[in-house]
């Protein structure tokens, strides 16, 4: 296509050359380039066309017409920081307070998930005067050092658990210790989050916070159980910390019901800070921790200035109020709730015909499916998951895979995503899983599997083609 500076074979040696080698592609084997977007597709630089279903980032649709406008013209008047006053600064906080608890009301606009959940892990801190955390077995929370540390699923594989982290068993009614038929799994895993404040305090510490996302994203997209949050919010109060929810990757109306993922728990649960990023600006960086009066005030206490200074700035508020505007006028969460149901009820149609699929979860556009090598045992079907991937990205879909062993496939695409988008990847897994489209993989392509792996045959190849 025309305007492009190199072709893809240069575009990658310059990448590789030039790029941090630990900053990873989609697909490294066969890497796409893409050079523009709308609503729920991608394109490359053949023009080809990529349905979308993982980039919550461009929450209302990827170069939505009115979030570019919004940006283009707030960028011709003002973009400053936040030492001036600006009427876009307070009229998006104020448009936020609307879909918040009252108890949330202060607000403080960062860049990116990872300084607020960094902001977050400060407020909690300076206002119980506690160091300790308490984090989900297998969690992400951002890429800062703090947030690492905190972040079993980085942690692991770095330095390892920090004496003032708590990691207790996820909510994961699959694959956990309490499952689908436990009389009240909520109670269950809360109960663990007991023991580990019991233990703390054993040895002499205190709790600052319990993080967690609403909905656990990278861990497997886990829909906690019922009740839970407010289990253990009484626990971790009780021991004199505080809740933080976050909300990067699943919040602004993503799960259909509720504006925010943690109102699936129901009314009596509020959050003491609540986390918010990547759907916020659409692509655009912003982000933004909430938290009550309290706290707020606490942190102020300290005399010591807290100054972002691209956080909040004009051009990001009116980008923020545009994707608000966006969410309404087009009743994106209607439509998350609608095509979620129907995506959910076509995947749990292909799981009573194809055994490797061996959990449905999610709610609206958060949906996960787990698959397994043995319905029973649960095994983690991680190879098989990697290979159906790299197929429908064959047939220009693009998914790709969370949780401990890989095994998730994820979906959380775009909010325009619609009911033909679901059904169009819904057949082209159930294709794939009945071989019905494999048959064109060549020998080449089998021996190139073979010498990666080592495996004398392809998991998911037809027996009449192996060998």
């Amino acid at each position: 296509m025309s305007g492009e500076l190199y072709s893809k074979d240069e575009t990658l040696e310059l990448r590789k050359r030039l790029v941090g080698p630990s900053c990873k592609l989609f697909f490294p084997e066969t890497p796409m380039k893409i050079v523009r977007a709308e609503g729920q597709y991608i394109f490359d630089e053949k023009g080809r066309r990529y349905l979308d279903c993982i980039n919550n980032v461009s929450h209302v649709g990827h170069c939505h017409p009115l979030v570019v406008k919004a940006a283009h013209e707030q960028n011709q008047l003002l973009n400053t920081n936040t030492r001036y006053l600006h009427d876009t600064l307070v009229e998006y906080a104020t448009r936020l307070s609307k879909t918040l608890p009252d108890k949330l009301c202060i607000f403080y606009f960062l860049n990116s998930g990872s300084e607020a959940n960094d902001l977050a892990l400060r407020l909690a801190r300076q206002y119980t005067n506690h160091q300790d955390v308490i984090v989900l077995d297998h969690a992400y929370h951002g890429h800062l050092t703090s947030l690492i540390d905190i972040s079993p699923y980085k942690f692991r594989k770095l330095d390892g658990q920090k004496e003032w982290v708590h990691v207790v068993p996820l909510p994961d009614t699959y694959r956990g210790p309490y499952r689908e038929d436990h009389e009240d799994a909520g109670a269950a895993y809360a109960s663990e989050v007991e023991k580990a404040i019991d233990e703390a305090q054993g040895k002499n510490r205190k709790i600052a916070a319990f993080f967690a996302e609403s909905l656990p994203s990278v861990a497997g997209h886990i829909i906690p159980p019922a009740g839970y949050f407010q289990k253990v919010a009484g626990h971790v109060r009780g021991a004199g910390g505080v809740f933080v929810a976050d909300e990067i990757q699943v919040g602004f109306g993503r799960v259909g019901k509720h504006f925010w993922a943690f109102q699936l728990q129901g009314e009596g649960f509020v959050p003491d800070i609540v986390t918010m990023g990547k759907p916020m600006g659409n692509g655009h960086p912003i982000a933004c921790a909430v938290t009550t009066k309290e706290i707020a005030d606490a942190f102020t206490g300290t005399g010591v200035e807290y100054f972002n200074t691209f956080g909040g700035n004009p051009v990001s508020c009116a980008i923020g109020l545009a994707v608000l505007d966006v969410i309404e006028k087009e009743a994106l969460m209607h439509r998350a709730t609608d095509v979620g149901t129907y995506m959910m009820e076509l995947l749990n149609r292909q799981k009573s015909k194809h055994r490797m699929i061996g959990d449905i979860r999610g709610v609206g556009l958060f949906i996960g499916v787990d698959l397994v090598k043995d319905q029973e045992k649960r095994t983690p079907a991680t190879a098989e998951a990697d290979f159906i991937i790299r197929r429908l990205k064959e047939e220009r879909i693009v998914l790709s895979t969370d949780g401990p062993h890989a095994n998730v496939i994820k979906f959380k695409p775009p909010m325009c995503f619609s009911k033909e988008d679901a059904k169009l990847v819904v057949d082209a897994i159930d294709k794939i899983l009945t071989g019905a489209i494999l048959y064109s993989y060549t020998h080449g392509e089998l021996k190139e599997h073979e010498a990666k792996t080592g495996a004398t045959n392809h998991p998911l190849l037809p027996v009449s083609i192996k060998g």
